[in-house]
């Protein structure tokens, strides 16, 4: 736990082999926002969205260390997180309360916009030079809303969604796509390291704008492999030798491997 905690109650649950401890009001205006250095006993870390990659994410930033505030729409999926030492909150407001970075990994553009800008979203409980980081898969005028009206709270926006799949977060590989302030984006790096690789894409949204021409490129790719496949196959020959042939040349790719099921 964070070296400058406060407590105010100890509780010990056998079943579970956890030491429960409740904080003060006081504890929740400590912790090190943007631009003091991240670390795992003093930087409270938040997160919203723990669906198969949000949960990988999250379990990996538990795993080195830090101490995570969650919020789930249904708190039976957050027990495995809970197990590793998360502690559940009752809104998003309350997340942002304790926290200094706030994830969220949620499913739509419209999660999104509720989870950070409704009255009792994290922008109304985000406290002064505290950073959101929304790493789903949104949409850029969004993400430009969402970064204005943080700094007109004296707080930062990230947009930062991903690519790899729940295999890439669960390894700790996936690729990030982060904009905004890139001096919050650099100090973010300690965290996005644990999840992945990120790249500065530039201001705010063209992290979502790279993650669309991600997904044309890829569709492209999966369209063009598809076709060469039936192709192949037409055309009498063996669609697995044919496949190995050109994993080795010019057209092998990751998405070969996917897509023969062969590659994570």
């Amino acid at each position: 736990f964070p070296e400058n905690q406060i407590f105010t109650g100890v509780q010990y649950h056998s079943s579970s082999a956890l030491l429960r401890i409740s904080a003060s009001p006081a504890l929740l205006r400590m912790g090190t926002p943007y631009p003091n250095p991240i670390t795992p006993t003093k930087t409270r870390i938040g997160w919203i969205g723990i669906g198969v990659m949000g949960a990988a994410m999250a379990s990996r930033l538990i795993s080195a260390g830090y101490f995570l505030t969650i919020f789930a729409r249904n708190p039976s999926k957050s027990l495995p997180l809970q197990s590793q030492g998360a502690h559940l909150a009752n809104s998003p407001f309350e997340v942002a309360q304790s926290s200094d970075v706030v994830f969220t990994m949620v499913g739509h553009p419209s999660d999104v916009r509720s989870v950070v800008l409704d009255t009792k979203g994290i922008l109304s409980g985000l406290n002064p030079n505290s950073v959101t980081v929304d790493m789903t898969t949104s949409h850029p005028d969004l993400a430009k809303e969402i970064f204005t009206a943080a700094r007109a709270k004296n707080c930062w926006a990230v947009d930062a969604p991903v690519s790899g799949g729940d295999i890439g977060a669960r390894d700790g590989k996936l690729a990030i796509f982060a904009a905004g302030d890139v001096g919050v984006v650099n100090w973010l790096q300690p965290l996005f390291e644990i999840m992945g690789k990120a790249t500065y894409m530039g201001e705010a949204g063209c992290g979502q704008t790279c993650k669309i021409a991600n997904q044309i490129t890829i569709g492209a790719n999966l369209i063009g492999i598809s076709e060469g496949f039936v192709f192949a196959e037409q055309a009498g020959l063996d669609v697995k030798q044919f496949m190995e042939a050109i994993r080795g040349g010019a057209a092998g790719s990751k998405s070969v491997g996917v897509v023969w099921g062969e590659d994570d």
